[in-house]
């Protein structure tokens, strides 16, 4: 379904929230991340604040992510407020659940 992996969600998710210890590390691992990931993990982002409303809204907002990009991935999502929260409840939303992968993380 996704390229991008929910451990790769879950990293993103656990360095958002110490986003002043974790920048670096954070800005390296989504650049890292294929265009494709990159624009899933911005899909997730929007559907989990309510930009996109249903889970089954997700190819469309892949493919917005994808046309709108317009600055760097990691500088648009590290501005984002509330990011991890976001992407939490974006995977939520799709029925996947990040505490699994948060867990094995820690």
């Amino acid at each position: 379904m996704l390229e991008i992996s929910t451990r790769q969600v879950a990293q993103v998710i656990l360095m958002g929230r110490e986003l002043g210890r974790a920048e670096g590390e954070l800005r390296g691992l989504i650049d890292r991340l294929s265009e494709d990931a990159q624009a899933e993990l911005v899909a997730l982002m929007w559907i989990g604040r309510g930009s996109f409303f249903e889970p089954e809204d997700l190819p469309e907002a892949i493919n917005t992510a994808r046309q709108e990009a317009t600055t760097p991935t990691a500088d648009y999502l590290i501005g984002t407020p509330h990011l991890s929260e976001h992407l939490e409840n974006g995977l939520d939303a799709l029925g996947i659940s990040a505490t699994d992968a948060e867990d094995d993380l820690m």
